[in-house]
């Protein structure tokens, strides 16, 4: 690292070496040697101490007779940041910013975000008067202008993060200007978003223009101060959505900020200033929160364990999140179908277009307010709408905040402005009421105006509904102890009959007769479960069928008619998977067959498939490499358990990256057995005339003549691999150059030595450097080899994976070119298809 103090120093150890050497040129005795040895040396000592000390006091700050050139940094003094010229990706500006010491690609802040070098020219220096510039040659390319002068102003670095620039007092509460006032696109702990009053500076986030471009994007987050200060998202001037205003507790369009052992935040609002902060409980921590290119926000949190960044959390990306979605008057609620409904007393304002799934217009009252006879209607557990036609009073209470509401006319709804404690405080809206949201719980109450004629039919079906469920209530009960006996005896029977006939002995020749002992489920509990099979619970589609979310906790996977798989798939991939137990195999909870319907319940994956993560561009971000190679190793463990630990060696035949779920903690969970084989005893290969799976994860002894093993699923284990450190689909894929598929391109950089080409750049610089990375990309190879011989097991794969051992040389890939492979949405058995990318397929082969 260099500083420009260091040119001090080397300036007088040049002088003081050149006076020794003219010294030892013109003594021609040995003693006089000695007498210069004993002369210069405490000025040898003395130099270097000083070019010691000098180095260490100015590591942090910068003072007018000094500067900062391309190449020469400063350091926080604890070592935490670092100030000083960098470069983003292929592009050749040069932009003067802050870093992590720990993690250099996580820039927090840039000067010149919009204004870029594209020499090495660039200078940074603090003038007399306190003014950061950085010059180009001569010219000013960016300047702090500082609002007023200083004796003596420095420069300095602090360890949290913030540059300053303050008095020689040396106290930095006393400071000219900061950097934590002008935010980029990172909130740093300590750092305040928010507006002051006093002097009308706004801070608020923006996003970068691309990954590779820090100038200001069309994203912003910041506090608006119309009406009762709110956290809204911006695109562009609109708001892109809104997290509401601080209720004492959190947003109220954010429950899930609630205390937690990384940081503590709290909201500040008076005459002088608002704005939001956190900061660190545990100052070893780092985090840090981003608004991305994209538009995603994300906290993100640094694990020592695998020196990278560990997304902590995410902004949410329901349909509800999108401002105003459901219009005036109306609630947004994700796990309704349909997902918008008019408020209590109000109708919709366009019914053939909220017929036709079209929200925008809203709701309008069915009974007009008559202002000296109206009321309030309570409603729980909501985001509190749109505040910025709204009034508020710290000091009053819930009772004198309705009566206030009622003496204006214009007055449509009324709540706490505080829910800590008992609750406190008064809040007014006047106009129209929008983006409202219901929570299940953790909301808030909000009190609605009606007319006094709307509230009394309100009334009265809500006390005649209570009257009729009291009283189906009272029938039921009268009839539960009649029926029970018969019910239990119904249920076991009805039990034994839907599973009839689907035993061990049905799927294999081990001459057992072993009923499974898996739940039978309802065709009634799973229709209420679904919303009748609604389309918004839909989850995707495969060669199988859909798969429905039901709730919160299953999944129900429901054999289409249209399916050319049956009841041999159904059985095999119940009997396949009802009995293994393992932490990256996704587990089968139950089934339902019922007259043609034929049902699998799983445990519901909050976070979908893979390939819905490492294909999609926006998405792909959100997971890091740590959670890549965390997925790697759990599929590769997943693998081991089913080829070599369960009870019966099983292929899966169908891996894939859709076929890869991925729990709330990113775990990775192997799914759909349905075309799974079972080997007993020492069996490890076999054939078929019916070849089933996946373009572009089959192996080639598979594909052309039928003969699949445990080496077949390490080949799709391999494609599995490349397609997660590249980000790219090996079906359909094309490189513009070599015209190759994703084995054929990753094989050729492999050979040319340039494998860090084919790290996804979502990933970032930094991955290329890694050896993990590297290490992961030759395994991905020794993998996907033409020769089943030549590909490792699954036991040696994860050891590959964990271990430091030096690896065998890959041989080259099967299907290297690929191009005689039909499209990745064609097939032979016409399945309606399941997504744009992929299907599993079935060929018929002849003798």
């Amino acid at each position: 690292m260099k500083y420009a103090n260091n040119q001090w120093c080397i300036f007088h150890a040049l002088q003081l070496a050149r006076k020794f050497v003219y010294y030892m040129l013109f003594s021609l005795e040995k003693k006089a040697y000695y007498e210069t040895m004993i002369v210069f040396k405490p000025l040898f000592v003395y130099c270097f101490l000083s070019c010691f000390l000098r180095f260490s006091a100015t590591l942090d700050t910068l003072t007018p007779s000094h500067s900062i050139r391309d190449g020469e940094t400063l350091v926080s003094s604890g070592g935490s940041f670092e100030l000083g010229f960098f470069s983003l990706g292929d592009l050749k500006g040069r932009y003067l910013g802050i870093w992590y010491r720990i993690s250099t690609d996580a820039v927090v802040w840039v000067a010149n975000r919009d204004t870029p070098l594209y020499n090495n020219s660039g200078v940074l220096k603090i003038t007399d008067k306190g003014d950061i510039v950085l010059l180009n040659n001569t010219s000013i390319v960016w300047s702090s202008n500082t609002s007023r002068a200083a004796d003596s102003p420095v420069l300095q670095l602090l360890n949290s993060g913030n540059l300053l620039v303050k008095d020689g007092s040396g106290n930095n509460e006393n400071f000219l200007w900061q950097s934590f006032d002008y935010p980029c696109d990172t909130l740093m702990p300590g750092m305040k978003m928010g507006k002051n009053f006093v002097t009308g500076q706004d801070r608020f986030l923006t996003s970068w223009k691309s990954t590779e471009d820090p100038a200001k994007g069309e994203f912003s987050l910041r506090i608006d101060t119309h009406g009762l200060p709110q956290l809204v998202a911006m695109k562009e001037d609109k708001i892109k959505d809104r997290a509401g205003p601080w209720n004492g507790l959190t947003f109220t369009g954010n429950p899930r900020l609630k205390p937690n052992p990384i940081f503590k935040y709290k909201f500040v609002l008076n005459e002088n200033e608002v704005y939001y902060e956190y900061t660190l409980i545990d100052s070893s921590v780092f985090s840090r929160f981003v608004i991305y290119p994209s538009g995603v926000m994300g906290r993100l949190v640094w694990r020592d364990q695998t020196h990278s960044w560990e997304t902590y959390s995410t902004s949410q990306v329901d349909q509800c999140e999108n401002y105003a979605y459901c219009g005036a008057y109306a609630i947004c609620n994700a796990n309704a179908s349909p997902v918008c409904a008019c408020l209590e007393g109000f109708v919709s304002r366009s019914p053939k277009d909220w017929n036709s799934v079209d929200w925008s217009d809203g709701c309008v009252r069915r009974t007009q307010l008559e202002c000296n006879a109206d009321g309030f209607l309570k409603h729980t557990n909501l985001k509190l709408p749109d505040t910025s036609s709204s009034w508020f009073n710290r000091t009053m209470s819930l009772k004198e905040c309705e009566g206030l509401c009622l003496k204006n006319c214009s007055c449509t709804a009324y709540s706490n402005l505080d829910i800590s404690g008992e609750g406190s405080g008064c809040l007014l809206w006047f106009g129209i009421l929008s983006d409202m949201k219901v929570f299940s719980q953790d909301g808030q109450d909000l009190y609605i105006r009606l007319a006094n004629s709307e509230l009394d039919n309100i009334t009265k079906n809500r006390h005649s509904s209570r009257i009729r469920r009291e009283a189906i209530i009272f029938a039921s009960s009268t009839l539960v102890m009649g029926i029970l006996i018969l019910g239990v005896i119904s249920y076991v029977w009805k039990k034994k009959q839907s599973f009839k006939g689907i035993t061990r002995k049905d799927y294999n020749n081990e001459g057992g007769n072993e009923d499974m002992e898996l739940p039978i489920f309802d065709m009634t509990d799973i229709a209420n479960a679904t919303c009748n099979f609604s389309s918004n619970n839909k989850l995707g589609e495969g060669g199988f069928g859909p798969v429905y979310r039901g709730g919160q906790v299953v999944a129900i996977k429901r054999l289409s008619k249209n399916s050319g798989q049956g009841l041999d798939e159904f059985k095999n991939e119940v009997f396949s998977i009802a009995k293994l137990q393992h932490r990256n195999l996704v587990k089968l909870l139950g089934c339902c067959i019922q007259g043609n319907e034929k049902m699998l319940i799983y445990e519901y994956m909050h976070n979908k498939s893979l390939d819905t993560f490492i294909f999609d561009h926006t998405r792909s971000t959100l997971l890091d490499w740590h959670n890549r190679i965390r997925i790697i190793c759990g599929i590769a463990r997943g693998l081991l358990y089913l080829h070599q630990d369960s009870r019966l060696r099983i292929i899966h035949r169908d891996l894939k990256a859709s076929n890869i779920l991925l729990d709330d903690s990113m775990n990775p969970k192997i799914s759909d057995f349905g075309l799974a084989r079972t080997f007993g005893g020492d069996q490890t290969e076999d054939q078929t005339k019916r070849i089933v799976g996946t373009y572009g994860y089959m192996s080639p002894e598979y594909a052309g003549h039928g003969k699949f093993s445990i080496k077949s699923d390490i080949f799709s284990f391999g494609v599995l691999v490349l397609e997660i450190v590249s980000g790219k689909r090996n079906q359909g894929y094309c490189h513009l150059d070599d015209h190759l598929n994703l084995l054929g391109h990753a094989w050729r950089l492999w050979i040319e030595d340039k494998a860090t080409e084919l790290i996804d750049k979502s990933l970032g610089n930094k991955c290329t450097l890694s050896d993990q990375v590297l290490r992961c990309i030759h395994v991905g190879l020794l993998c996907v080899q033409q020769r089943p011989e030549d590909r490792p097991d699954m036991s040696s794969v994860v050891l590959m994976l964990s271990s430091e051992s030096l690896l065998p040389k890959p041989r080259q890939p099967g299907f290297y070119m690929e191009k005689a492979l039909p499209k990745a949405d064609s097939s032979s058995t016409k399945l309606e298809p399941c997504s744009t990318n992929e299907i599993s397929i079935t060929l018929l082969m002849g003798r």
